[in-house]
């Protein structure tokens, strides 16, 4: 199957296209639905210093930011799922604009609801939850609307704040994915887009990825002014509203927002630097089976060992499916209906942008899966991945919108899940120079998610604290950058990559977005590690159904009490350790193997 052969998703089943006549009429509906929740807050003095909380209140204004929020989902994706694919989409481009604009009201709202929930205390609160089976149906999005009550502006300028991002942190986030997502740069003759310079990466020639390499960074040097400009505005704005609110340091509000508390994010991170050496060790060992001293960064992705199995689309399909069946049929059933209903973008192509996501589509439990397939096993992985995305989507869409606001360390949990279970599978028949190349593969994921992500933590955590005092030349970015990444590899990594804070556009969205990651690897595996104790039991069904109630609830609570159902302790340092042991089992049997080859 060749590139241009490769499913596209479907889009067809919502509108017939952007300008279609029932999508214009649904884009006005929303800004009608808008305006009346808007004037019902007015009505009901939805705000700081406002009207009494009451249940019958409370229940008109949930029920409309659930219904509004679900017709702006629906529109949003759709939108998406043409910005996504083509950044030269001009018409794609003005809908998400008149999207944005529709539903800027709806911040300024959000910001007046949670001043006035804010007002609610123990007996209050009670009260409220005594009365309304909605309110307790909410209760964990009302209760974190208390606490981050107490890190509110005044509402003027929350509203100012609301107003002012779409041409301030907004307006540079989205420059830079539509500036990035159009460079290209020359490699041996060719104008490639710099999604597929870096997919050379992965090359089994070393002359290959070296030069990929280098005119990758002569790419990312033509546009290093724009990214930092890009760089500064978000980390400026975002540093200052944090402070504005009253938050300890930038990390807090990720922490509000990723509903974790501050000591589980320290137990994870403590646990992820006694685990460096180890990591090191596989960098190590990988260095001497391409024959190095130590490796270039262009030799971190490079592939080793041999793979038995060409990994074409057809082929990784079948295998995530048939993988899935090994836990159950409905994972199975889910696969299948996403491959069949054409859900999934595959190949890479110019405009389109980088990397993979799964987002919600429509009103109901179907889902949308964007990749960059290339024929290996960690395009499978990644494939496995998103679908794990949208069987989350699938279990938890009786939701309301509100109650599906997920947090990004418990959205891993499924993701990690269904990966584990592809390169398990793809490890138990492997032998030999197969055997190193599916070790190879599940630890270069794992090393990224802990290692990298962790450069990727220290490096935001120090553009913040020095943003806080002057905007950072391109140059002071690449430094921090580097540093970040000697903090992590150490000396097992000779050259480095000074530009990935202009590769990765988490860094222009929201604060911290990555070590959720890292949380999601390590609580997936504990989880996974459950899966196995309960089917060697006999008690898979069991399983089953704890653990789809697990991602049916991810929104109805804080992480710590979610994962005690699962006898789970986030802030024991024995639980991040025993997730890690099992990547050090895999780090030393990949060392043992590597020595054999």
């Amino acid at each position: 199957m060749t590139t241009t052969e490769m499913p596209r998703w479907r889009t067809d089943d919502q509108y017939a296209a952007l300008d279609d006549q029932r999508f214009v009429a649904d884009l006005a509906a929303l800004k009608e639905a808008v305006g009346t929740l808007k004037n019902a807050f007015d009505e009901l003095d939805i705000r700081a210093d406002g009207s009494s909380v009451t249940s019958r209140a409370l229940e008109q204004v949930l029920g409309g930011l659930n219904a509004v929020s679900l017709s702006a989902q629906k529109l949003e994706t759709y939108v998406a799922a043409f910005t996504t694919v083509d950044s030269r989409d001009a018409l794609a481009e003005q809908r998400d604009s008149e999207l944005t604009n529709l539903t800027l009201p709806l911040r300024p709202l959000r910001a007046r609801l949670t001043a006035w929930l804010g007002q609610l205390e123990g007996e209050a609160l009670a009260g409220i939850l005594a009365e309304s089976a909605l309110a307790r149906d909410h209760e964990y999005f009302i209760r974190k609307n208390i606490e981050s009550a107490r890190h509110q502006m005044t509402p003027p300028e929350e509203d100012l704040a609301a107003q002012l991002a779409p041409s301030g942190a907004d307006g540079w986030t989205k420059l830079h994915g539509n500036y990035t997502s159009r460079l290209t740069g020359e490699f041996r003759g060719k104008s490639l887009p710099v999604t597929a310079l870096r997919a050379l990466a992965s090359d089994p020639d070393a002359s290959v990825r070296r030069d990929a390499f280098e005119a990758e960074l002569a790419v990312w040097k033509t546009a290093e002014v724009v990214c930092a400009a890009c760089m500064n505005g978000v980390k400026g704005e975002e540093g200052m509203v944090a402070g504005r609110r009253g938050f300890a340091d930038a990390v807090e509000p990720s922490l509000l927002n990723n509903n974790i508390d501050r000591q589980t994010l320290e137990a994870m991170q403590a646990a992820v630097v006694r685990s460096l050496p180890d990591f090191r060790r596989y960098y190590a060992a990988k260095a001497r089976a391409l024959g190095k001293s130590k490796l270039d960064w262009w030799d971190i992705t490079a592939p080793l060992g041999q793979a038995t199995q060409h990994w074409d689309y057809q082929a990784a399909t079948g295998f995530v499916e048939k993988q899935f069946r090994t836990y159950s049929d409905k994972l199975g059933d889910f696969a299948a209906r996403a491959f069949t209903g054409q859900w999934l973008d595959v190949a890479p192509r110019e405009g389109k942008v980088g990397g993979a996501f799964c987002m919600s589509w429509g009103e109901g439990d179907e889902s949308r899966i964007l990749l960059n397939h290339t024929p290996s096993l960690d395009s499978v992985s990644t494939i496995a991945h998103e679908l794990g995305h949208g069987y989350h989507n699938l279990v938890a869409a009786h939701r309301t919108p509100l109650q599906r606001q997920l947090p990004m360390t418990l959205a891993e949990t499924a993701s990690i899940f269904c990966e584990t279970i592809i390169q398990n599978a793809a490890l138990e028949t492997a032998q030999g120079g197969e055997k190193l190349y599916v070790l190879e593969t599940q630890l270069l994921g794992q090393a990224q998610v802990v290692v990298d992500i962790y450069s990727r933590f220290l490096f935001e955590q120090a553009v913040f604290e020095k943003r806080a005092e002057r905007d950072l030349t391109a140059q002071e970015l690449c430094d921090l950058m580097t540093w970040a990444q000697r903090e992590t590899y150490g000396d097992t990594v000779g050259t480095l990559h000074p530009y990935m804070w202009a590769v990765k556009p988490h860094y222009y969205g929201s604060q911290f977005y990555n070590y959720p990651y890292t949380f999601g690897l390590l609580f997936g595996l504990g989880v996974y590690a459950q899966y196995q104790q309960a089917k060697a039991a006999g008690q898979e069904a069991e399983f089953q159904r704890r653990y789809d109630e697990l991602l049916s609830s991810t929104g109805l609570a804080d992480a710590y009490t979610l994962a005690q159902g699962f006898g789970i302790d986030l802030h024991a340092p024995d639980f991040w350790e025993s997730s890690l042991d099992v990547i050090r089992a895999s780090i030393g049997e990949y060392v043992k193997v590597a020595e054999r080859e």
